[in-house]
């Protein structure tokens, strides 16, 4: 499991204060505003300001005085130590959890390994690279992920 936890992605500048517009991999800027510290590309900045709309969030980060300066940060992400993370419930998993865990169908036989996690409005779905290079994506469902065995059971129905 990694250290560090990806909130959003700088998307580019918002106004000319430097302030800065994200995209969002938590659910709402509430996972933001939790924290006065956060890693902007590994370096640590006090998080100001987050404002915004829900589909349209921006921030304010110390350091970053004007336009130009928000500008150079677009696609770097914004993270926080784990640690500062409240305990997940059971059945619940940061996405870079499931990053890179090996996939096998019911009967244990390898298929491949979670490439990414995306969500388009429906739910999670996990991007499996097969083995052979294909890719496919499959709905992440409860129970389906054992991050002690690092890996993810597949039902075959999906992969047709």
């Amino acid at each position: 499991m990694t250290s560090r936890i990806t909130l959003a992605a700088i998307a580019g500048a918002h106004g000319v204060r430097g302030d800065v517009r994200l995209k969002l991999f938590a659910d709402g800027t509430e996972a933001l505003t939790a924290h006065d510290i956060v890693l902007v590309d590994g370096v640590s900045r006090r998080l100001l300001h987050v404002g915004g709309t829900a589909k349209s969030p921006t921030a304010r980060l110390e350091g970053v005085a004007d336009r130009t300066a928000a500008e150079r940060l677009r696609g770097t992400l914004i993270e926080v130590e784990r640690d500062a993370l409240p305990p997940l419930d059971d059945g619940e998993y940061y996405h870079s959890d499931l990053l890179g865990l090996a996939c096998v169908g019911p009967d244990g036989a390898a298929i491949g390994t979670v490439s990414a996690v995306e969500n388009f409005g429906a739910g999670d779905l996990l991007e499996v690279e097969l083995d052979g290079g294909r890719k496919s994506l499959i709905p992440f469902r409860p129970g389906i992920a054992d991050l002690k065995d690092g890996r993810i059971t597949l039902d075959p129905v999906f992969l047709a």
